[in-house]
């Protein structure tokens, strides 16, 4: 049984799905460093050009390499430009299910990215390495990763209560961490009939045109 995800990028019409590479360190801490990153990921802070720089050479390869999961930086097709990243963790070969996280960018927020790089990779997995389960886990009060979530068609299964710690800005200016519920979603391969072309419809973009 192939215990590796396949080191390859994925394209749509807007975007490539790739793996980070030390050109992108300076536009991901600046990512990373974010406020609402901050808040709704475990990421240190501030983050800093050590923490990219283990990122991308060390955590981000090995991922895959040690079967885990992946990581894809997402870059926009035309400019290059880093607009988000996307990550399979939590990989069960046996059961062909597999747990997925997404970031964007501030300044690429409100474009649809993270809808069109999670569509993409669903489908890649879907379709070229037979996975059957896909799930998202959006902290309660992250309203933004649930929008994407339904409008991949993913269904709600539940509530794990207490179950992540976020964190909360202080009137001092730092951080304080709070725990917050988690939004389980489920996504089956029947699930995401017809996702795409509404989605083309609605936002002006479509699904995956190549892997390599």
């Amino acid at each position: 049984m192939t215990t590796t995800f396949p080191s390859i990028s994925i394209s749509t019409d807007r975007l490539v799905l790739r793996p980070f590479d030390m050109a992108d360190v300076p536009a991901y801490i600046e990512m990373m460093n974010d406020e609402l990153v901050t808040a709704w990921t475990d990421a240190p802070h501030p983050y800093t050009q050590v923490d990219a720089e283990r990122w991308v050479r060390r955590i981000a390869p090995a991922e895959r390499t040690q079967g885990n999961g992946m990581v894809f930086a997402v870059t926009e097709f035309l400019t290059q430009r880093l607009v988000g990243s996307v990550r399979l963790l939590n990989t069960d070969r046996r059961t062909l299910a597999t747990e997925v996280r997404y970031i964007t960018a501030p300044w690429a927020r409100g474009e649809g990215y993270a809808t069109e790089s999670v569509l993409a990779l669903a489908e890649w997995l879907f379709r070229d390495q037979g996975f059957e389960r896909i799930e998202l886990r959006t902290p309660a009060g992250n309203t933004a990763a649930q929008q994407v979530a339904q409008k991949l068609g993913c269904i709600s299964e539940g509530v794990l209560r207490n179950a992540r710690i976020a964190r909360t800005a202080t009137e001092d200016g730092g951080w304080a961490d709070i725990r917050t519920d988690l939004i389980v979603w489920g996504l089956l391969p029947e699930d995401l009939e017809g996702v795409a072309e509404q989605l083309a419809d609605a936002g002006g973009y479509g699904t995956y045109n190549d892997w390599k």
